[in-house]
């Protein structure tokens, strides 16, 4: 008898590209990653907290080896902030890993933007961080001097949602609270209460602290070898919002912003043990920018070598 299937191309087509697919995720799975593997410093050790000949395939809670290591400092209302050492592979041998975490309930979210050149350039860094603003942080990821992806503006769309299964959209919502939206979500959050948003990639953990599995293996289409300076958002689940930014520390703060970092793979590993339930990639390398103002108005910042064209600002509400 002869198959329904086989007597359709486009649908012979599908179920073919569907099984490939899944053989290439086994096959991600089964090669692994690159062998790596982190330490932090907690009490003048070193602890080796992962490695990626056994990543878990989901961070349901926290890693305590690292927070044990998080001295958290006060900032002002709904903002901390805390650094970690780790000990890595290759350029990462040390990296100084910032970290603020930021709570909704205390602070007001909005996005700005600066181009030039007829928009052809950006022109955002944390300099302009805006008067009265307790945080300031690149957003998203760009192309020439505008945005890349879902943009929205005080409630108003401003640009459509970009394709791309491992992208991710950070949405403010009119009562304030933050939410890290899946791609496929996108279109019914675009009909619901959202006050500002943009879209980035690679989504680094998604659901409840679930690794992609394209982020798994090799051959899935993101290179896991790649070191880079890192910037990651995510959503605790306690609601709040934590920032994560890494920094060369191998030849002290004067060379802090080399683009020498962390793999995704090592990324995704920090901000799950940090605490995420959902993470995402921003612009890393010469652009990653990060400025807290604490409650003196002193400004604490760790500054890119690059101009940005969309900056995620915070104000006390």
């Amino acid at each position: 008898m002869t198959s329904r299937a086989s007597r359709s191309p486009a649908l012979r087509r599908t179920v073919l590209a569907v099984g490939a697919t899944v053989a290439a995720v086994a096959a991600g799975f089964a090669a692994g990653l690159p062998a790596s593997e982190l330490a932090v410093l907690d009490g003048g050790h070193f602890v080796t907290w992962w490695r990626s000949a056994s990543a878990p395939a989901r961070w349901p809670v926290a890693e305590p080896a690292v927070t044990r290591a998080l001295a958290w400092t006060r900032l002002g209302p709904g903002v901390e902030l805390a650094e970690l050492t780790i000990a890595g592979t290759g350029e990462a041998w040390r990296l100084r890993v910032v970290v603020a975490r930021l709570d909704p309930a205390r602070l007001r979210f909005e996005l700005v933007e600066a181009s030039r050149e007829a928009g052809t350039l950006a022109d955002w860094t944390i300099d302009a961080l805006p008067a009265g603003a307790v945080l300031g942080v690149n957003a998203g990821q760009f192309s020439g001097g505008r945005a890349w992806g879902w943009l929205v503006r005080g409630g108003r769309q401003a640009q459509p949602p970009g394709a791309g299964p491992l992208s991710m959209a950070f949405c403010v919502l009119a009562d304030g609270a933050i939410r890290l939206v899946p791609v496929d979500g996108i279109p019914a959050a675009a009909e619901g209460a959202v006050a500002w948003a943009f879209q980035s990639y690679p989504v680094l953990l998604g659901g409840d602290g679930e690794v992609p599995a394209q982020l798994a293996g090799p051959g899935l289409g993101v290179d896991l070898a790649h070191r880079d300076a890192r910037l990651a958002i995510g959503e605790l689940r306690d609601g709040r919002v934590l920032v994560a930014l890494t920094r060369f520390a191998a030849a002290g703060d004067a060379l802090g912003s080399l683009p020498f970092g962390p793999t995704v793979p090592e990324t995704v590993a920090l901000m799950g043990a940090l605490g995420c339930r959902r993470a995402l990639a921003l612009d890393g390398g010469i652009s990653a920018q990060l400025a807290l103002r604490d409650g003196s108005g002193a400004l604490h910042a760790w500054r890119g070598w690059r101009r940005v064209p969309l900056g995620l600002v915070a104000f006390p509400r």
